[in-house]
């Protein structure tokens, strides 16, 4: 029989859970395993949100992400940045993003808007 599940409070619970999940990966959706399953990756979600968070991307890098993804070019994102030079600005951080380009780039790339308003570190032009 299995242990009763609680809420994960320290190291040891964590890897308890974590150890858990591996053994119960592939359960059935709907099965007592595959609930129990659900259970503890809820669990470990939340334990994790608290204990390890994670700072959103930078904007800069979540566009080059999504580039990589989509398989997107620079002339790719001119319809939603502007001009060649001006893309390249911005992703070589010479430029801020401005709002209509922050709106542009969430709706056609679906960045979230929170990531894309962060401040971004700009390399000084010389």
């Amino acid at each position: 029989m299995a242990t009763e599940l609680k809420p994960i409070r320290t190291e040891a619970d964590y890897d308890a859970a974590l150890a858990e999940v591996e053994r119960l990966w592939g359960a059935k959706s709907g099965t007592p395993d595959g609930d129990r399953l659900d259970v503890l990756a809820t669990l470990i979600e939340v334990y994790e949100a608290k204990n390890y968070p994670m700072d959103p991307p930078d904007p800069i890098k979540a566009i080059r992400f999504r580039m990589e993804q989509q398989g997107l070019t620079r002339k790719d994102l001119e319809p939603m940045i502007g001009p060649r030079n001006r893309v390249a600005d911005v992703l070589n951080r010479k430029r801020g993003l401005s709002i209509e380009m922050i709106r542009q780039l969430h709706d056609h790339l679906g960045i979230s808007a929170e990531v894309l308003i962060r401040p971004s570190r700009f390399d000084k032009v010389a």
